[in-house]
């Protein structure tokens, strides 16, 4: 599915190549490397999601990927229906054949003679760009995306489009990486040059700000920092790649690698490991009920007492 890029007028977190994303993400089995991490902060972001009094009949899970947070959010959200969508065609693909793979031959069989025995028969999968869904105004009761947001250079877009498709009340739950993930890899290349060589993700009070302007009610911000260690420079450096590598527009070409294993070798703790840190940030927001009509007159409710 070709998508087009974004406009040149609309605010950038930075100039990420978004086609270029997305051709990192259509090998999956390079990305699978890096998915120890996901699966981590899914869980904690399902942790978060047991204090939230929510039934969703529709929820979105964008950016997929091969679709384990599809199943860890049908497993919570039993009648739901979950819709896993990303913006790299080869993930869709890949959670399309796990969704298969899980159906046991009795359980098709159930589906199709007993649809009822299972209300979701398996969630809806598409391919698309987070500030275009190909959904309708008001569409889906719950947006979760897990480490995704940040390899978007347009998230106030992303905002503004994931309040569109909730309905009123609708839950958004996220989880992204912040300013000073890769930390480490930024020191390195310091002693190699001045050039960026890692995205400046965006900070938490950031994002908390494009929510409210999206117009989101009162968005509840939290971050966390993570520290993974390697033997290796070399298996730091692959994992970076698996992560999505540098997909900024104005990334230089020429090799860096041997001063670049030099200079991550020489961060080793006392333990022989190098740390490789990465800030998680958490956000949840609810679309709130409206306060005007669309001509801009005020909406006044009166909570009656109930009979």
């Amino acid at each position: 599915m070709s998508l087009p890029p974004p406009n040149a007028s609309a605010k950038l977190s930075a100039p990420i190549d978004l086609p270029l994303v997305r051709r990192l993400f259509s090998t999956p089995a390079r990305v699978a490397e890096s998915d120890f991490l996901r699966r981590e902060v899914s869980a904690r972001m399902l942790e978060r999601l047991l204090l939230i009094k929510i039934e969703p009949q529709r929820v979105l899970d964008a950016g997929c990927g091969e679709g384990a947070d599809i199943a860890a959010l049908q497993k919570r959200f039993s009648d739901a229906q979950v819709v896993g969508l990303d913006g790299a065609f080869n993930m869709v693909a890949l959670a399309r054949e796990h969704q298969l793979a899980a159906q046991s031959a009795v359980n098709r069989l159930l589906n199709k003679w007993l649809p009822a025995a299972n209300p979701g028969g398996g969630a809806s999968l598409a391919c698309a760009d987070f500030a275009q869904l190909p959904f309708a105004p008001n569409a889906l009761d719950m947006v979760w995306s897990n480490l995704a947001l940040h390899w978007h250079p347009q998230p106030d877009r992303v905002f503004a489009e994931w309040r569109r498709v909730l309905r009123v009340e609708g839950l958004l739950m996220f989880s992204c990486f912040g300013p000073d993930t890769f930390k480490e890899l930024r020191t390195a290349f310091e002693a190699v040059d001045a050039d960026p060589h890692s995205l400046p993700f965006v900070d938490m009070h950031d994002f908390g700000d494009m929510l409210v302007n999206a117009g989101f009610s009162t968005p509840v911000m939290d971050m966390e920092a993570i520290t993974v260690t390697y033997d290796s420079p070399q298996r730091l450096l692959a994992d970076l790649r698996a992560w999505g590598g540098n997909p900024l527009e104005s990334r230089r070409r020429e090799r860096l690698r041997g001063f670049t294993l030099q200079a991550l070798d020489r961060q080793r703790g006392a333990d022989g490991k190098i740390p490789l840190s990465f800030e998680v940030i958490y956000g949840h927001a609810f679309r709130p009920v409206p306060k005007t009509t669309a001509s801009g007159e005020a909406i006044i409710r009166f909570d009656l007492p109930r009979k």
